[in-house]
């Protein structure tokens, strides 16, 4: 894993997963809407992609998401969310890490993801 996008609209959160993903090994960009998000897969290629559901103001992951699964680019979603955005979530068909979750726990997961789309 070298190259991580990281979606979140919480600085603190996206902080926390950005220096756990680093101290991984991984160089990490971190976008808090689906604007700039979208400005970075145009520019980097990721080897992997961790993605705050709700990003404010009504707005979702859900384009990136569908970005990521047309481009192969495995991704774990990352929400509190789990009650309101159910169906939504079952939608994207994506592995879940619901908040809060240690940031190593995160990094676990979507490696693993990563690992097993590599095999």
């Amino acid at each position: 894993m070298k190259n991580i996008l990281i979606l979140e609209d919480e600085p603190l959160i996206a902080m926390d997963l950005q220096h756990a993903f680093e101290d991984a090994g991984a160089q990490v960009q971190v976008a808090t809407n689906c604007d700039r998000a979208f400005e970075m897969l145009n520019s980097t290629t990721f080897d992997g992609a961790v993605l705050d559901v709700n990003l404010g103001k009504g707005h979702t992951c859900k384009p990136v998401a569908i970005e990521l699964r047309d481009r192969g680019i495995p991704f774990l979603l990352h929400t509190g969310d789990l009650d309101r955005v159910g169906e939504f979530l079952r939608e994207l068909e994506a592995p879940i890490v619901p908040k809060p979750s240690a940031s190593t726990l995160v990094v676990d997961r979507l490696c693993a993801i990563c690992e097993s789309r590599a095999a």
